[in-house]
Order: C-alpha cells, then sequence, then structure tokens
C-alpha cells in the first residue's frame, strides 16, 4: 500500500495526476533543495506549470479552463507540495483569486480576467491581512473612500503571497455602506498592477521581499496603498459590502490548499525517513529494524494517511456546493498538526545529518512551521470548529 490514494477518482482525475506526479519527479525535487537555499523564484517550474494547465485547472471550460473540481486540484497540491511546498504557494493565491471570480465576480469581470489567468498570463494574489491585524479580519483599516469618479484607497496591507509576481490583487477594504455591522462595511476591489518592486500601479507599492525562515523561492510582500484611485467596476461583483463573505469563501477553499500542502510536505517526509532508515545500520541492523523507529515510521504514515483522508472529505464537501468550515478547519488543522509532528520525527531518524543543510529534511523541517499559521492559526480553527458544534449541538 502506497499512502495518499484517493478512491473512486475518474480517468481524468487519474491522468492529470499522473502529469502532475511526473513533473513533480522530474522538474521540482532534483532542484527544490537548492533553489530553495538560494531562495530564487523558480521560473522554469512556473513555466512548465503554465504548459500543464495548472493555473487553470479548476477554471471553467468556457473560459479557457479545464473545469476540474476542488478535489483535484487540491490532490494535484498535495503531489506539488511533496517536491516543493513554494511551488504549491505560486499557484494557490492564484486560484483563491479565480475561485472569488468564479463564484462572486460580475459577468464582465469573469470574461476579461479568468481566460488570462488560465493561462497563467494574469497572476492573482489575495490580500485580507495588515501589519496590525493577523487573524482578526474585522480590525482592518485600509479604507475606500467614495469619490466622484469612484474610490480612492489608502492602508498598508501585510503577506502577500506572490505580491511581486501577481499582477492582479483581490484586496479586501473597509467601505462605508452604512450598515449597522462592520462585516457588511467591507468589500473586495480588484487591484491591476504590474509584477515587480517598487511603485507597481498608481499609488500602489510592493516594497520588497519579505525575509522568511522557510518558504522561500516563492516571493511574500507587503502592500501600501496611497490614495490608489479606482472604479465601480472593479468592485467584486459590481456591489460593496460584500467583501467580508466573498474573502472567507476563498479561504475555506484556501484552507483545504493548505491541508493538501500539509499532506503532501508530511508524505515526503515519512519517504525520506523510510529511506534512510533502511540505509544507516546501527548495532549491526539497519535502523529501521530497530522497533523504536519501526514505531516511529508506523505512527508517521498513519498521520500521513489521517490527514490525506480529511482533506480529501473537506474538498468533496466544497465540490457538493455545501458549505465546509468546519471540515475545511478541521483538515487544515489536523494536516497542519500532524505534518508538524511527521517532519520532527523524520528530522530525528536522520540524527544529525537532519541537521544539514546538504539533507532535504532540513528544509521540510523549515516549511513545516509556515502551514501551522498559514490561512488561520491552529487556534482560529479550533475557534471556528467549536462555535460551529455548538450551535448544532445546543441544548
Amino acid at each position: 500500500m502506497r499512502l495518499c490514494q484517493t478512491d473512486g477518482l475518474t480517468d481524468d482525475q487519474i491522468e492529470i495526476l499522473k502529469a502532475v506526479r511526473a513533473f513533480t519527479e522530474k522538474e521540482i525535487l532534483p532542484v527544490a533543495t537548492e533553489l530553495e537555499h538560494a531562495d530564487e523564484y523558480p521560473q522554469a517550474i512556473v513555466d512548465g506549470l503554465k504548459e500543464l494547465g495548472v493555473f487553470g485547472l479548476m477554471i471553467p471550460e468556457e473560459y479557457g479552463g479545464l473545469g476540474e473540481s476542488l478535489l483535484t486540484y487540491a490532490l494535484a497540491v498535495e503531489e506539488i507540495a511533496r517536491g516543493w511546498m513554494s511551488v504549491s504557494g505560486v499557484i494557490n493565491t492564484h486560484f483563491i483569486v479565480a475561485y472569488l471570480l468564479m463564484h462572486h465576480g460580475t459577468e464582465e469581470q469573469k470574461q476579461k480576467y479568468l481566460p488570462r489567468m488560465a493561462v497563467g498570463e494574469v497572476r492573482g494574489s489575495f490580500s485580507m491581512s495588515e501589519p496590525g491585524t493577523g487573524s482578526d479580519v474585522s480590525a482592518i483599516s485600509t479604507k475606500a473612500v467614495k469619490t466622484a469618479e469612484g474610490y480612492e484607497i489608502t492602508g498598508q496591507k501585510m503577506w502577500l503571497t506572490n505580491g511581486g509576481s501577481s499582477t492582479l490583487t483581490a484586496l479586501l477594504t473597509k467601505t462605508d455602506e452604512g450598515a449597522d455591522s462592520v462585516y457588511k462595511n467591507m468589500t473586495t476591489f480588484l487591484i491591476e498592477k504590474e509584477p515587480g518592486f517598487g511603485e507597481t500601479a498608481q499609488g500602489v507599492t510592493i516594497p520588497g521581499k519579505i525575509e522568511k525562515m522557510g518558504y522561500k523561492g516563492v516571493d511574500t510582500t507587503e502592500m501600501v496603498l496611497e490614495g490608489h484611485r479606482t472604479t465601480a467596476d472593479q468592485i467584486l461583483g459590481g456591489v460593496p459590502g460584500k467583501g467580508f463573505y466573498q474573502m472567507m469563501d476563498g479561504v475555506e477553499v484556501g484552507r483545504v490548499n493548505v491541508a493538501a500542502r500539509a499532506t503532501g510536505v508530511a508524505n515526503r517526509a515519512f519517504e525520506l525517513a523510510a529511506q534512510y532508515a533502511q540505509q544507516r545500520t546501527t548495532f549491526g541492523k539497519p535502523i529501521a529494524q530497530h522497533q523504536a523507529i519501526m514505531f516511529k515510521l508506523a505512527e508517521m504514515a498513519t498521520k500521513v494517511e489521517a490527514a490525506h483522508a480529511m482533506m480529501v472529505k473537506a474538498a468533496r464537501i466544497k465540490d457538493k456546493g455545501e458549505r465546509n468550515d468546519v471540515e475545511a478547519g478541521m483538515a487544515k488543522y489536523l494536516a497542519a498538526e500532524y505534518c508538524n509532528e511527521v517532519v520532527e520525527a523524520s528530522f530525528r531518524i536522520h540524527g544529525g545529518y537532519g541537521y544539514s543543510k546538504e539533507y532535504e529534511i532540513e528544509r521540510l523541517y523549515r516549511e513545516a512551521a509556515f502551514l501551522l499559521i498559514g490561512e488561520g492559526t491552529a487556534e482560529i480553527q479550533k475557534m471556528i470548529i467549536g462555535r460551529q458544534l455548538l450551535s448544532t449541538y445546543k441544548l
């Protein structure tokens, strides 16, 4: 039995995943550690993913995409993250923006952006966080003020994955809709910009890359807006005041994505441990034959399988058109925690070599930490899960 097998896939899904796995083996794994240590953007890999059609995986066929499900996308991400987690970051925020357009955009917005997104010509980034807000989305201060021509946006955003390389940003702002709830006074704007750093559009500055412990290669940035002028046409869906609900819908699919990434990284950490444990000998036999190590490998494999199963369930629920906030939260929480545990166990099995930059596990060790906080911390997931459970099991 190989880990992370999925029942009930169509022939198309099997073919797509076979192609993605072959690409990961040939184009990503051999260069990932070198590019990661250099913090180098994986341009050749990104070009290869464009050719594979990964940027348009879930975009409907009428807009030039492959029209696949969230499950197909999540399973592709799992394969890619097994090769190098940063590469899955390059496509994730792009995909969330495409998802928001597909489900909340006007027909004009879909026609304008989706065909170019499907081929990777327009690249998306997604922006909710600010320097002082973290998980408290309602506390954002970036504001869009009405003008005679449209809106003027001022504020500072944080943690944009693909902030430099993207050309279209879905940006959450405060707007004054006169609603009594802060959640109904938020609007998502579609901001067009040039790729790169510095002033990338009128009133929009991307200061530069944020240096990170792991998750390298992909650019993570701030975004500073100073009187950026835009029109009502660039409001996602054309109607202000719906931004919070739109973004939360995007975050649900983002959480399935992070669960898929965590499963892929954990699966790779298990593979490396299983290989190393059969090659390294102590006291006259491979360490895999020592019960202490064999038990560790059994626990690791079980955690990988559990994470995979929960991720698949969350994706399938969303594909049925149902809300999956609890399932996505559970999958993200469990997969990230288990990924951290599996990677640490693999690191320990590698002994002193695990600490060496020559061994892949050193990179995975730094990547696993990101998954604990990306797309909402464990504590936020538990809050979402707990609130929903208490309303379902109300006395």
